[in-house]
Order: C-alpha cells, then structure tokens, then sequence
C-alpha cells in the first residue's frame, strides 16, 4: 500500500473512519492538557463543538459507505468540510484574540460594563476562575492550541472536501 492509499484510501468508509479517528484524537488531547491543568477558556471550548459533531457525522458517514450509500456518504463527507471550514474561521478568530488584533467576547477578556461592589468582586474572585481568552496558555511548536486548531480544523476539511469528491 503507498502513502497516498494509506492517507486517501480508495474506499468510502475507511476515509469515514479516518476523520472519525482524527476527531476523536484531537478531543482526546485537549481533554489530557486540561487533565494536566491548562484550563480551556471560553473559546476553546466552542471550538470543540466541531470535533464533537465531526465524529459522530464521520461514524454516520461510514455507516453509510459501508452499505453502499454512496451519495448519502458523499453529502456527508461534504457536511462534515462545512464543519470543519466553520471551525477553521471560528478558531482564526480564538488566533486574533490570543494575538490582541481584535477584541474578544468580554465574558473572558476582562471587560467590565458596569460598576462593581467591591465585596461582591471578591467574594467571586475567592470561588470563581475565569480563564482568559486573550492569554495563551501553552505553546506547542510556536502555535497557541487555537493556532493547531486552524491548522488541524483545516486539515480534516480539506481531507473532507477531497473525500467527498471521490466517487467511492
């Protein structure tokens, strides 16, 4: 088998099971770093949303293919690049934040709209941490978690869009 079969094989379902795989790999390191206490902020975990609604849509599309549903497999894999693609432009924006080219949601960069007690301040400063979206908190390679997010969001939809074009 050549590289090229192994990385684009010529069957349906087992181009489902590789971007199935790819998800679930992704979602299963984000949650080993915040096991080893990188907390997300609030859009990391938005980001996740696309890998939890890619993986079953790649099960779903090798259900599919391998009952010979070739068109049904076809919008699938189709859907799932348009997940993908979403999340792609979704997490260059999380890029932006980090990198302070534009504003974030002010729920977790900082900004407050109204006055505040000082008593009430503190006690939720004492029970509540807010993870900052603007502050990168790993560097792996030179990229932010959300900067391999683009990349590995990127990646999947193109792999998607190219398995969606092949006829089997």
């Amino acid at each position: 088998m050549s590289l090229a079969e192994a990385l684009l094989p010529p069957s349906q379902t087992r181009r489902a099971v590789l971007i199935l795989l790819a998800a679930l790999a992704t979602l299963a390191a984000v949650w080993i770093f915040q096991g080893l206490g990188y907390e997300p902020c609030e859009l990391c975990l938005t980001e996740r949303y696309a890998f939890y609604a890619g993986a079953p849509l790649a099960a779903l599309t090798a259900l599919f293919a391998s009952r010979s549903m070739h068109g049904l497999a076809r919008a699938g894999f189709a859907l799932i690049a348009l997940v993908f693609l979403a999340n792609v432009a979704f997490a260059f924006y999380h890029v932006g934040v980090e990198a302070h080219w534009w504003p974030g949601p002010t729920a977790c960069t900082g900004a407050l709209s109204a006055p505040v007690d000082v008593k009430d301040l503190m006690k939720a400063l004492e029970t509540t941490r807010v993870v900052r979206c603007d502050e990168v908190q790993l560097r792996i390679l030179g990229l932010s978690l959300a900067g391999w997010d683009v990349v590995a969001s990127a990646a999947l939809a193109i792999y998607a869009a190219l398995a969606a074009k092949l006829v089997r």
